[in-house]
């Protein structure tokens, strides 16, 4: 069975106020598609990448031990590193900010090795209007917990995609565990 799974409090909320900090200090790019091309009507974000940020060590730390016990407990991937940095993306309700249904597994080389998608809740969920993260596993698709610091995990292949934010930002965390193909 294919299981989209939540972890509540993977980080705290000072966690996520201080993350966000970080990502306002430094400087974003407007969010690109894999293969390094950009569509607006597709994606409308901006992205901080933590590996180019000093003293967010203890960012990845945090990511490590939520999606060793996940996978330990839930998806059970052959799981070999985190090969692409931790992103912190901003959708904001000027632009419309939004993801358009699409799946992580694509043609580049990390990309192709993307087994488990990670998504944190970073922003109060009454800051914003719109920008769900939805997951579509099977039949119905999945509305993602929206509590600040509340983790979403699922296979990369499946489908999902945020909403376009009406009112105010919402901020997330995303990184992904690269493992040997699905068989």
């Amino acid at each position: 069975m294919i299981k989209v799974h939540s972890i509540p409090g993977a980080f705290s909320a000072a966690q996520c106020d201080e993350i966000v900090a970080i990502a306002r200090q430094a400087t974003a790019n407007d969010a690109g598609l894999v293969g390094d091309t950009t569509n607006h009507n597709i994606r409308r974000a901006e992205l901080v990448w933590l590996d180019e940020v000093p003293g967010t060590d203890w960012v990845m730390e945090q990511i490590i031990d939520v999606v060793r016990h996940a996978n330990r407990d839930v998806f059970d991937f052959s799981l070999q590193e985190f090969a692409e940095s931790a992103q912190v993306a901003r959708y904001g309700a000027e632009r419309e900010g939004h993801f358009h249904w699409h799946s992580d597994i694509g043609e580049g080389q990390l990309a192709a090795k993307r087994k488990l998608t990670m998504v944190v809740q970073l922003s109060d969920p009454d800051s914003y209007s719109g920008g769900d993260l939805q997951v579509w596993p099977s039949s119905a698709v999945i509305d993602a917990a929206r509590p600040k610091g509340c983790a979403t995990l699922f296979p990369s292949y499946l489908l999902h995609r945020v909403t376009p934010v009406t009112q105010g930002e919402r901020h997330s965390l995303t990184i992904w565990a690269h493992g040997p193909a699905f068989r």
